[in-house]
Formats: structure tokens, C-alpha cells, sequence
């Protein structure tokens, strides 16, 4: 159990049943009174978010929140098949997976978040390689800056290239918001 006192940015807590993450965090002691902590939350399964305000003197549970670094497998219809050390295999729904599905690679070692056993979250690395499969050629002269065209890799995943980038180029995406970064190399 967790006393209001040890609440603070980024604390995963569980309130009736469910695993909440402090998003921000403010301590507030009126000239009368207890002191008051307001929260912002967010629900780590569905998203949500919520304020609440906890006096001093109230207890919070703490979720059974479990991480384990497991590697991706394959795919299995609307499931992903993830892998541990010991061969173990976990999978996991498309709902939790997301978008993160164009970004999953073979072998990829991956952090797989457990909420009473059950898979809740996946954290991918930062950064993924993929090849560009379609895009149009860059116009010849056209130098202005930031200057963006789409472009699709193997899976069929869009977006945003810099002109310079053509078609069999291994680009470098952030996984956290599905954008380019660099180019690896060229074609």
C-alpha cells in the first residue's frame, strides 16, 4: 500500500482494480487544514485519464504490474506471439499491440508489461530499420527545407520522408510516434 505521501510523477498506482500512472503531480498545503496532493492520471489498459485529490492521510494499492523482456515471435491471426528466455510464449491481442504492429521485427527484443498476468502493454526500442518499398522520386532542384513526400515501407505502414529519400533506402523510424528520423544508407 501507498500513503498519499509517497505519491510523485510517473508512480503506477491501482485504483478499484485497475493500474493508473501519475501523469503530473502537485502538493498543495492550505493555510488550514491537511495538505492535499491533486494528481493527474492515466489508465495504463484503456487510456483514460482522470483528476483526483488525495488528503494525507489516504492509502492507495498497489497494482500487480510485472515486466519482462521478451522477443517477437510471429504473428498469429489477431494475436502477436512474443518469446522469453526460458520459451515461454505469450500472446498478445492486436488491440494492445496497436500501431505498433508496422514496427515489429523478427527477433525484436521487446519489454512486455503484465497487469495480474495478463499482457497490458509492449515497448518496442526506440528505433527500427525498415526499407522504403514505395515512394515517388525527389524533384531534381527542389532544395527547399523540410520539404516532405510520403513514402510506405514493406507492410504497407505511411509516412512522412524527406525529398532525398527514394525507393530500397533503409530508413531509421522512431517507434514512440511512427516518424522518420534518419536514413541509414542508400539504395
Amino acid at each position: 500500500m501507498y500513503s498519499a505521501s509517497d505519491l510523485r510523477k510517473g508512480l503506477k498506482i491501482e485504483i478499484e482494480g485497475e493500474p493508473w500512472v501519475i501523469t503530473d503531480f502537485q502538493f498543495v498545503k492550505p493555510g488550514k487544514g491537511q495538505a492535499l496532493y491533486r494528481c493527474k492520471m492515466k489508465n495504463i489498459i484503456t487510456g483514460n485519464t482522470m483528476d483526483k485529490t488525495y488528503r494525507s492521510v489516504e492509502k492507495m494499492g498497489k497494482p500487480d504490474l510485472m515486466q519482462r523482456d521478451m522477443q517477437y515471435s510471429y504473428p498469429d491471426g489477431d494475436h502477436f506471439v512474443f518469446m522469453d528466455e526460458n520459451y515461454d510464449q505469450v500472446t498478445v491481442d492486436k488491440d494492445v499491440i496497436g500501431d505498433l504492429k508496422f514496427f515489429l521485427i523478427e527477433d525484436m527484443d521487446c519489454k512486455v508489461l503484465f497487469f495480474n498476468d495478463t499482457p497490458i502493454d509492449v515497448e518496442l526500442p526506440n528505433f527500427v530499420e525498415k526499407i522504403i518499398t514505395e515512394t515517388e522520386p525527389g524533384v531534381r532542384g527542389d532544395t527547399a527545407t523540410n520539404v516532405n513526400k510520403p513514402a510506405k515501407i514493406d507492410n504497407g505502414y505511411e509516412l512522412q520522408v524527406p525529398i532525398f529519400i527514394n525507393l530500397g533506402d533503409l530508413v531509421r523510424i522512431d517507434t514512440r510516434d511512427g516518424k522518420y528520423a534518419d536514413r541509414v544508407s542508400k539504395a
